[in-house]
């Protein structure tokens, strides 16, 4: 009802002003002497001449518009209705013996009536803005970092939205063409190194990073800037969500955005190929990897999407988000471990899983040399459960999530994955299946990462406890991780290994100081650092690849490709897992001695020796022994 009379209202304004637009170009004309007989064509026409032009301005839904926010768009909307209600008139006058005026009378309309219509609305905006900013006492003062589109977009956002309660002071911005210049109206007022002066002089309480394309390194440096003030510092992320407000996506600068790196390049085309209307099944699909392998793979459009995991909790959680986004694709979760092999042949005799995704896994390094027999019973046995059931059921593609920890690897977890490695690739050379590993680093904000428990250490108020100041790591975020994966699958003609392009790696030490920092601390001073020295199993560098391993390019620059592993003999390994399968349970000197057997490159702080002393459940042995089939 409310907008049925708002309807009315603007129709009966419009038509007063189409009136008065004819009547004042009319005097105009005539210089305030208007002839008797065009006051009477006049009175005769004006009926079709608002008729006709509120037919248009109805017909291209100028009523419907919210003109609160009215801009150009709705500027040339009206311009339109108006050019085609004149044009039609015009040709009336022509067609049909109408009463008539003069022909400058209706191109003057045509200007006048275009200018008293669109003020009218303009002015209406004018006045809910003034109005709007009137009844709230005090906006927080903004400084935006970037003069780009984003920033402009953002700026407009703020300046059109006056409930945001947010005032855009100024814009910051290193190019040296844009300093001094006004974007949306709003100034550019320097370089980001001004920004502390500008903070102080402009009393500004929130500083917004709105460069979504720039690196990491970059924004590092403005957070460093950004620091020396008490103002808050807020950031536009590089990927965000594609809503309506620009403003709704603006949050804390976090760990990812310090080390951004390119986009990833995906062959949408190659990937949709590869899931689009299968049966595609995700292991560990509650996890860190894997349920982001399922929201993404839920935008190719699977026909079934079978999610397994052990862990009823995170089973229930991915199921509940995916059904949410009700995509019309088949969610099937199954409560299975990868260890028990007769309840997983009861799922793939089921479904029939096109597509596998293996990212189930114990992954903390130190746990698992403490409790090796569970990183051999579900990295190797698990992976070798669900590889052969994929041969056995004749899967397209079978894609096992690996670690940079299995090259040459120091732990008893790298070392099982290394194993899983050199299973599919042996289940691999005779299997009508195509099997293929991905290789990656750390990935922020993972379970078991080092980022969590850092935040943790930090809301205690430390210290942090960094294992060795020279300790260096590769990560990548989440997405960017699983949306390779995903690429890598769909290159896989079977027997590869592909490696992630990492990037540069970090410093541990470098990421505890740049975390102290963005929680608003100084390093060593609000909150300490401590080294506790190297844990079993760890090494101070990751390395990507073997020397044993030759690596390619792939058609995407941030994936390569084993080509092939030199004097590794790695067929028949399955039959040596019968072994492990009776040895799994018994002693961890004898479950050493058989990971030793199969990675002769493991280094592993629990190497196999001739005499044994215990510290408590790590075992460390004095002498390597050598060791044979």
């Amino acid at each position: 009802m409310q907008n049925k009379i708002r309807y009315i209202f603007l129709m009966l304004i419009d038509a007063v002003l189409i009136n008065l637009a004819v009547y004042l170009t009319l005097l105009l004309r005539f210089e305030a002497q208007i002839p008797p007989q065009y006051i009477t064509n006049f009175i005769a026409i004006i009926p079709v001449i608002t008729s006709i032009t509120l037919f248009f301005l109805i017909g291209l839904k100028i009523y419907s518009r919210i003109w609160q926010y009215a801009s150009i768009g709705e500027m040339l909307a009206i311009l339109r209705a108006v050019s085609y209600s004149m044009a039609v008139i015009v040709l009336l006058i022509y067609l049909i013996p109408l009463p008539h005026l003069p022909r400058s009378v209706y191109i003057g309309s045509w200007m006048m009536i275009n200018a008293f219509i669109g003020a009218s609305r303009i002015s209406w905006r004018l006045w809910i803005g003034l109005n709007s900013r009137a009844e709230s006492e005090k906006h927080k003062k903004i400084l935006i970092v970037g003069a780009g589109d984003a920033g402009a977009m953002l700026a407009r956002e703020i300046h059109n939205n006056p409930r945001l309660n947010l005032k855009a002071i100024g814009f910051v911005d290193d190019d040296f063409s844009k300093q001094k210049m006004i974007l949306g109206g709003v100034p550019v007022l320097g370089s980001s190194k001004k920004i502390p002066e500008l903070v102080k002089e402009q009393e500004i309480e929130e500083i917004i990073i709105a460069m979504p394309s720039v690196s990491g390194d970059t924004i590092r440096e403005i957070v460093d800037i950004c620091k020396q003030t008490k103002a808050r510092v807020k950031i536009l992320p590089g990927i965000y969500q594609s809503t309506s407000s620009l403003i709704a996506n603006v949050r804390d600068v976090q760990m990812e955005d310090l080390l951004r790196r390119e986009p990833v390049k995906t062959d949408l085309t190659q990937i949709a190929g590869s899931i689009s209307d299968k049966t595609v099944l995700v292991s560990g699909a509650g996890g860190s990897i894997g349920s982001e392998l399922c929201r993404q793979i839920m935008q190719f459009h699977p026909r079934k999407l079978i999610l397994l995991d052990c862990c009823e909790n995170n089973l229930f959680d991915i199921e509940m988000e995916l059904t949410a986004a009700n995509s019309g694709v088949q969610i099937y979760p199954e409560l299975v471990d990868v260890r028990n092999r007769d309840k997983l042949e009861k799922v793939f005799r089921l479904h029939c899983p096109e597509v596998i995704f293996h990212a189930a896994a114990f992954k903390h390094v130190p746990m698992m040399e403490r409790h090796p027999e569970e990183a051999i019973n579900n990295n190797v046995l698990g992976t070798r459960n669900i590889a052969q059931m994929a041969d056995r059921y004749g899967s397209q593609s079978f894609i096992f999530i690996s670690t940079d920890k299995a090259v040459n690897p120091t732990s008893v977890m790298g070392a099982s994955k290394r194993i899983a490695e050199l299973i599919i690739k042996d289940i691999n050379r005779g299997s009508r299946t195509s099997f293929a590993a991905v290789r990656f680093g750390n990935v922020l904000g993972s379970r078991g990462s080092v980022i969590p428990t850092f935040i943790k250490q930090i809301e205690k108020g430390g210290p942090l406890t960094v294992t060795d100041p020279e300790m260096k790591r590769y990560f990548m975020t989440i997405p960017e991780a699983v949306q390779l994966v995903i690429q890598a699958g769909a290159m896989a003609t079977g027997g590869e290994i592909f490696v992630l392009d990492m990037g540069k790696p970090v410093k541990i030490d470098d990421l505890a100081r740049d975390l102290i920092k963005l929680s608003g601390h100084e390093p060593d001073k609000d909150i300490a650092i401590s080294y506790t020295g190297i844990r079993p199993g760890e090494k101070l560098f990751e390395e990507l690849f073997t020397g044993q391993e030759e690596m390619a390019a792939t058609r995407n620059e941030r994936i390569f490709i084993s080509k092939k592993e030199l004097d590794v003999n790695y067929a028949g390994i399955n039959d040596s897992i019968a072994t492990i399968v009776n040895k799994a349970q018994s002693d961890r000197k004898e479950i050493m001695k058989i990971i030793l057997n199969l990675v002769p490159e493991y280094q592993g702080a629990a190497a196999i020796h001739e005499e044994t002393t215990t510290t408590g459940d790590i075992i460390y042995l004095n002498k390597r022994e050598k060791i044979s089939h």
